[in-house]
């Protein structure tokens, strides 16, 4: 894998500096998390930092990225392109930053969509890709409260939310986000 500093080049030179902060927000956020739950901080920070590194990508690299993740991809990512960003930045983490470790390649993937049974690295990566400083929207204040209380009702208003506000606008909603959503309820 590539060194810290190496890693923050690149995406320095990749991104635009408001996705970059971003990044850094949700790594910070992420790395609270880590400490607060029990879990390895570096390994929250890092899943954190580079979890949009394809974000600001063309589309047509977007689907190369993402047909070549290592990650099984759904027609229906390919329909709603604002989700390939997820598994096309775990193939920038996996080829070019040079990140194994595969709890944080599936952090990355699912960071936009979640799914059934996540893990605990990628409920706070979502979380705190959701929750992060610049976002400003109705709702959200009880969706940061709640992370530190029980990151699972965190993710599950987070993703209600999230599902209201796709269909407010019409839009489709991923399999994977309904899936994530009735496990948590099941499971809860």
């Amino acid at each position: 894998m590539l060194e810290l500093n190496d890693i923050h080049n690149y995406l320095e030179k990749h991104m635009s500096q408001e996705r970059y902060m971003h990044s850094i927000n949700v790594a910070n956020i992420a790395c609270s998390f880590a400490k607060h739950y029990g879990i390895d901080e570096g390994r929250a920070k890092l899943a954190g930092l580079i979890h949009d590194c394809a974000k600001e990508e063309k589309y047509d690299n977007l689907v190369y990225y993402a047909r070549n993740c290592g990650f099984s991809i759904d027609q229906e990512s390919f329909e709603i392109p604002q989700v390939l960003h997820g598994p096309a930045s775990a193939y920038i983490a996996r080829r070019v930053l040079g990140v194994e470790d595969e709890e944080i390649l599936l952090s990355i993937r699912y960071h936009v969509t979640g799914r059934e049974n996540m893990t605990f690295m990628e409920k706070i990566i979502y979380v705190a890709d959701y929750i992060e400083p610049s976002r400003k929207f109705q709702g959200i204040e009880k969706v940061r409260t709640t992370a530190y209380e029980n990151i699972d009702k965190a993710l599950l208003i987070a993703l209600d939310q999230t599902i209201m506000y796709i269909i407010e606008r019409k839009g489709l909603l991923h399999h994977d986000t309904v899936n994530a959503r009735n496990y948590l309820i099941k499971n809860s």
